[in-house]
């Protein structure tokens, strides 16, 4: 009898970096002094131990965190030796008039065949055109004919940009951060469900359920406080069009991998198969081309 597959747990989204190979100068910052040490994958192997429907974790996709390219070099050489990790999200400068090379050498790299889509940390941009520039519209361009996606990392009042990107590039698979942040702690998301169901809209833009926990009241926070959130993304996008993601180790400063696991362990409970499937694997299996995406009974 051929082995029953066995149901998998995709984590789309979380970071490793190790301090004495590169330094994240970000980390500086007081209020992170929980998280500046090095995070390995085997620090992520022994953290993520809590499965989600019945699932364990069994693969991943690392996501860049400074804007420098050789930290994505540093991600697609980790993840040429390492099994967990089943695509790259990197960082070239898109306003570079060379971001075809860079693309081009980073692709044809050590463990280039992992590098599935592209970040930068809008976030931190003060233009509120940052997205629409000529010269990102053309780094953005050539990230498309590469055939690679783009990771949308806005806060709330950038949404705007969002909307007009996927407007722009209906070709360009994109995926939302963190559900573009939404103001949990402060409870005023009106303006953010607005923005978002103008996203959603857009069929080729998918979302990722992830850092929803440290946008809420980092010690307080309870799991009715992320179910409003939760059920708008639902509305939204549909199941087909979300995935799981922890943004460990940056969730630890509220609560980490386990508690946040067990979060939307809960949020699932009425879901269907399908539906609990996709969230937790499917969406991100087909936006990153993910492989060995499941396993078999009996199996290593």
């Amino acid at each position: 009898m051929t082995p029953s597959p066995t149901p998998v747990l995709i984590d789309a989204h979380h970071h490793l970096w190790d301090l004495d190979q590169r330094p994240q100068t970000w980390l500086d910052d007081p209020a992170l002094a929980t998280i500046n040490r090095t995070f390995t994958p085997g620090d992520l192997r022994t953290t993520a131990t809590r499965p989600i429907a019945g699932r364990r974790l069994h693969s991943t996709v690392v996501v860049q965190c400074v804007p420098e390219v050789p930290e994505t070099e540093d991600l697609l050489a980790l993840a040429e030796r390492e099994p967990l990790i089943g695509a790259v999200v990197g960082w070239a400068d898109l306003t570079s008039p060379a971001i075809g090379e860079v693309l081009d050498r980073l692709l044809a790299g050590p463990g280039g065949t992992h590098l599935r889509s592209l970040r930068h940390l809008v976030q931190g941009e003060t233009d509120p055109g940052w997205l629409q520039r000529p010269d990102v519209e053309r780094g953005l361009t050539a990230v498309r004919d590469r055939g690679l996606c783009y990771d949308v990392l806005v806060r709330s009042h950038q949404l705007d940009q969002a909307i007009r990107l996927a407007e722009r590039f209906p070709d360009l698979p994109q995926v939302l951060d963190h559900a573009g942040k939404p103001s949990i702690a402060d409870g005023e998301l009106a303006d953010w469900e607005r923005q978002l169901r103008l996203l959603a809209a857009r069929q080729h833009v998918v979302c990722k359920v992830s850092g929803l926990i440290t946008e809420a009241d980092h010690d307080k926070w309870i799991v009715d406080d992320i179910r409003p959130v939760w059920d708008v993304l639902l509305s939204a996008f549909g199941p087909d069009r979300l995935m799981f993601g922890s943004d460990w180790p940056v969730a630890n400063l509220a609560g980490g991998w386990n508690r946040w696991a067990a979060t939307v362990d809960e949020l699932l409970d009425g879901s269907s198969a399908d539906e609990t499937s996709a969230i937790l694997a499917g969406t991100a299996t087909t936006f990153y081309r993910l492989t060995r995406t499941e396993r078999t009974l009996g199996s290593r």
